[in-house]
């Protein structure tokens, strides 16, 4: 017996880029089924890495796409990164902010006080991406690291997507840091944990779903949180990236679309080697996976992913199967 996906859990934690809109749009469906979650009794909360715009200001911007969706429900990395911050430093610790006012804000909301440069000899030093950022900034931050102040950064995405292409991201820049002083940072964003943890603890949820499009952010992420993930197929990674995913970035489901929440998730079952789901089955032997099923069948893939990773368990597995349909899609 199948049941909704939906069913099994009390709340959606959604990544937002490639899940909710590409690029200035709405992805179909994408604001209808979020919309829908709330009649289902079901929590909503959107987790970002980015941490130069404020929780209103991502909101402001999912209302103007048609997505329902308030400050309190938005979970960026500078949240994340200046709670993991004051685990990590007493009550009224200084801390030299590299990043935006947003990012600011939220370090004083945790009782840490914000001071200017390195010469304030800080506690702590947190680092989250700003366009205003410069040389200068840069080297106050590797000031204070060397001196031995603790270091957290929100994320460390190598890059982010801009009107005129793609553009270096605060791994960059925490990169540049960590090559002056030879330390590394405590993460708070994706792919860590910091972040889920934080999205679902403020939302209440304790049996979370996390939607993303990413394998190597959104679902590892969730994965590392000991979250169920659902690898969502209107952005970035494919069915077939997720074939090949390593083991921890493996989701629990694939999806084709957000509507499909609401869907009768099919169950797979395992006979030996042959995995089967709805009127699809794949078996792996050596490196190829024979798939019965149409190629545009998600559940030909889901079979394939199974009978794949229960022949593959390594925790690095880097070779590429051969893929062969036994009938025509």
């Amino acid at each position: 017996m199948t049941e909704r996906l939906i069913d099994r859990f009390d709340g959606v934690l959604a990544d937002l880029d490639g899940v909710v809109y590409a690029g200035p749009r709405a992805i179909d469906g994408a604001t209808a089924a979020l919309e829908k979650l709330a009649g289902e009794g079901k929590s909503l909360a959107y987790v970002t890495n980015n941490a130069s715009r404020s929780s209103a200001q991502v909101a402001a911007h999912l209302r103007e796409l048609g997505a329902p969706a308030s400050a309190a429900q938005v979970f960026g990395s500078a949240l994340a990164g200046a709670e993991l911050l004051a685990g990590q430093v007493a009550p009224g610790s200084s801390v030299l902010v590299v990043g935006s006012e947003t990012l600011a804000d939220a370090v004083r909301a945790q009782g840490l006080v914000v001071v200017p440069s390195a010469d304030e000899r800080p506690n702590a030093v947190i680092q989250g991406f700003s366009p205003s950022l410069g040389w200068k900034d840069l080297a106050e931050a590797a000031y204070a690291v060397t001196a031995g102040a603790v270091w957290v950064a929100t994320n460390t995405d190598m890059s982010i997507p801009q009107e005129r292409g793609i553009a270096p991201g605060n791994g960059t820049l925490v990169a540049a840091v960590a090559a002056a002083t030879g330390k590394s940072p405590l993460v708070a964003g994706k792919p860590e944990a910091a972040l889920f943890e934080t999205a679902a603890r403020h939302s209440g949820v304790t049996r979370a779903l996390v939607v993303g499009d990413r394998l190597d952010t959104d679902i590892l992420g969730g994965n590392r949180a000991g979250m169920a993930t659902a690898l969502v197929l209107t952005g970035v990674d494919t069915v077939r990236t997720a074939l090949v995913a390593r083991v921890d970035e493996r989701p629990d489901y694939l999806i084709g679309s957000l509507a499909e929440l609401y869907e009768r998730y099919p169950s797979v079952t395992a006979d030996g080697g042959t995995f089967t789901c709805g009127a699809a089955y794949a078996r792996a032997s050596g490196s190829t996976v024979t798939i019965s099923g149409r190629e545009d069948s998600l559940d030909s893939w889901r079979a394939a992913c199974a009978a794949w990773w229960d022949a593959n368990p390594a925790p690095v597995q880097d070779s590429t199967p051969e893929i062969v349909f036994e009938t025509a899609g």
